[in-house]
């Protein structure tokens, strides 16, 4: 058999004896000659399109049962390898590449692998929209009234800055997407992109399965809580855990838009399990709008200190130190962009309010709680854990929490929440208890190990 791929730029031929043996006795016909002749000459094109995405992207089978280290045979057995098709999905991924990571003044190496750009601010993916083209980030908005000025200081809470890394003045840092990040999505097009799908909070959809603390039945401006950061086990790159808050308006149907923030293990998208920062938005149900972090243009990032994507350290362990991170969104009442404040009083950016039909006014719910994907491997529920891994009922220390759950109000005025409800869709593989006191106000305690005993 043959197999042939691409390592190291090099085209490489694996033959066995047998083979071998017979190329020597019998002269090539023109069919095999001509078929070596455009191989050799789509070899050179792609060399000429981008050589690193070569060795990740390029291995394919001359026979239905030899095995690429790359992809699957039992993916190959179905696919005719199409070089024009190949070519096409290669010159996409560039230009998308190109469209992503804009011009550096500086760069840092984290020690998680990760790559940070620092960016002029003006030149951020953002304003590529035609609807910003030409602009400049806005000015810092009046803060939602019953937040604590003096607490407005920067805390180093992110592993690619810990060793004082900070991004020059007029920049902001911005985590570089590789060939290898896109090649693990669906398609170039889907890369950065939540799956499509109708959101129900009654019951789990497409196997995403949450437990989530949730308001609605008012006109909601914002809202504020403090999460817990942990690392929780994702089994397989077709899963993530996430724990954030849902800014909600709409139906639950392709008019669903939301605003979102958190922190999240996703292996698709970043290539490890680290825990990291991100946010999201969409106006159709994660249909055609809206993108994590700044793979897209919509979020306008104004700080150089907090990079969308980078990996969140340190974390809570179990029977050991906790570590929070306090999140808040709310409507400038001003001019009517979304904002993101992450941390004590550190301004990350803006949603700007043209993004979205039903929040150009207010949202009708805010949810917060955990979520994941049951890919149900092996046909049993999946092990990927919410939050720390474990139930509800272990508490503090042990289980993941929010704590400190507030809406902003028409007055921009941070409120306590009122008539807070829990939901598990799945109470076996992974629950929720709430409850209140004088210290956290209102709070939840979620998450679970996924696949045990009573969740087979």
């Amino acid at each position: 058999m043959v197999v042939m791929c691409w390592k190291s730029n090099r085209l490489c031929y694996f033959d066995d004896r047998r083979r071998r043996q017979h190329q020597r006795k019998q002269q090539r016909d023109s069919t095999e000659e001509t078929r070596r002749e455009n191989f050799t000459a789509m070899a050179s094109s792609w060399s000429n399109v981008s050589s690193p995405i070569i060795p990740l992207l390029v291995c394919f089978l001359l026979v239905s049962s030899s095995i690429c280290p790359v992809v699957h045979a039992a993916e190959m057995a179905n696919q005719t390898f199409n070089p024009e098709q190949q070519l096409k999905k290669l010159k996409n991924m560039k230009a998308r590449l190109r469209k992503i990571n804009k011009p550096a003044l500086k760069t840092f190496q984290s020690p998680d692998g990760d790559l940070i750009d620092c960016v002029l601010s003006h030149q951020q993916p953002a304003f590529d929209h035609p609807r910003l083209k030409g602009q400049k980030p806005l000015d810092p908005p009046e803060r939602p009234k019953g937040l604590n000025p003096t607490s407005m200081i920067h805390e180093n809470s992110q592993l690619w800055s810990l060793s004082g890394n900070i991004c020059p003045d007029d920049t902001i840092p911005i985590r570089r997407t590789r060939e290898q990040d896109v090649l693990r999505a669906s398609s170039v097009r889907r890369y950065g992109r939540k799956t499509p799908r109708h959101v129900r909070r009654d019951s789990s959809s497409n196997g995403h399965e949450h437990a989530v603390g949730y308001v609605s039945g008012d006109q909601y401006y914002g809202a504020k809580a403090s999460i817990n950061v942990w690392a929780p086990k994702v089994v397989n790159q077709y899963e993530f855990s996430l724990s954030q808050m849902w800014v909600i308006s709409g139906s639950f149907g392709d008019d669903l838009n939301t605003i979102e923030a958190g922190w999240q293990v996703s292996p698709e998208l970043y290539g490890d399990n680290y825990p990291r920062f991100f946010t999201y938005w969409t106006t159709d149900a994660y249909q055609a709008t809206g993108c994590y972090n700044l793979l897209c243009s919509g979020f306008v990032q104004t700080n150089s200190r907090i990079a969308i994507g980078a990996a969140i350290s340190p974390t809570s362990g179990y029977n050991g130190g906790q570590f929070d991170i306090s999140l808040l969104i709310w409507k400038d009442p001003k001019h009517g962009n979304w904002w993101l404040e992450f941390g004590n009083g550190v301004l990350v950016g803006y949603w700007p309010s043209f993004l979205f039909t039903h929040l150009q006014d207010h949202a009708s719910m805010v949810q917060f709680g955990g979520e994941v994907v049951n890919s149900r491997p092996s046909g049993s529920h999946t092990a990927t854990q919410m939050g720390s891994g474990h139930f509800a009922g272990e508490g503090f220390g042990k289980a993941s929490y929010f704590r400190n759950l507030q809406v902003v109000d028409w007055d921009n005025s941070l409120i306590p929440l009122s008539n807070l409800k829990v939901l598990a869709d799945h109470p076996n593989c992974y629950d929720i208890q709430g409850g209140i006191n004088n210290f956290w106000g209102n709070y939840f305690y979620y998450g679970g190990p996924g696949r045990n005993v009573r969740c087979p």
